[in-house]
């Protein structure tokens, strides 16, 4: 696992908890748990029976008089929104891992294969096949169990079948012979010349 998966993960995890915490509270009071179960609430905490509400009126209005409440109330707000963007953006690239891990014998500390670089190698190699006008192949999935899509434009003598294979026992296996990675899938999408792009599994 990756730092910044772990560290996700522990946003989530705390994020969780919080919003569990405070529900609960709020809920214990709406059912008036504290009374029929003789429990005292927690200190200071506003809700502690049902008619009981989070802000009073005068906590409500106390700043909204001040020329700088509407200002920082909006400008805490779009702060939440653009660091919810941020990292709703960070989910959607994380298909992509930063390395691959290397199967067979352990590997030294401090040393990993980074995925750009495999994906480059690969696409290096692709690039020089026979028939194959354009290629470019990035690593998917998790760095325990890669994967690769390959975006591949053939020339017009070209021909899905023969260049497919040539990527599977060329590029393909090389990937896997030098990362030691057994079980490394291939997504292709092949571009034939002016015909409708195919996708091959």
């Amino acid at each position: 696992m990756n730092g910044r998966s772990t560290l996700n993960r522990l946003l989530l995890t705390v994020s969780g908890l919080v919003l569990l915490g405070g529900g609960l509270l709020v809920l214990a009071a709406g059912l008036d748990l504290y009374r029929r179960l003789h429990v005292a609430p927690p200190a200071d905490w506003p809700l502690a029976v049902p008619h009981d509400v989070l802000l009073s009126r005068a906590d409500r209005t106390r700043w909204s008089d001040q020329g700088w409440w509407w200002p920082a109330v909006i400008a805490g707000l779009v702060l939440t929104v653009v660091l919810a963007l941020l990292w709703l953006l960070a989910q959607l690239r994380r298909h992509r891992p930063d390395s691959v891990d290397l199967g067979g014998t352990p590997t030294p500390d401090n040393v990993e294969l980074r995925a750009g670089a495999l994906g480059q190698a690969i696409t290096t190699e692709t690039r020089a096949l026979t028939d194959v006008g354009h290629a470019q192949v990035h690593i998917s999935g998790r760095p325990a169990h890669p994967s690769l899509r390959a975006a591949l434009t053939l020339t017009e003598h070209g021909t899905p079948a023969s260049v497919l294979e040539a990527l599977c026992q060329g590029p393909v296996a090389h990937a896997r012979d030098c990362t030691g990675v057994t079980h490394l899938p291939v997504r292709a999408r092949l571009d034939v010349g002016s015909h409708k792009a195919r996708r091959v599994h």
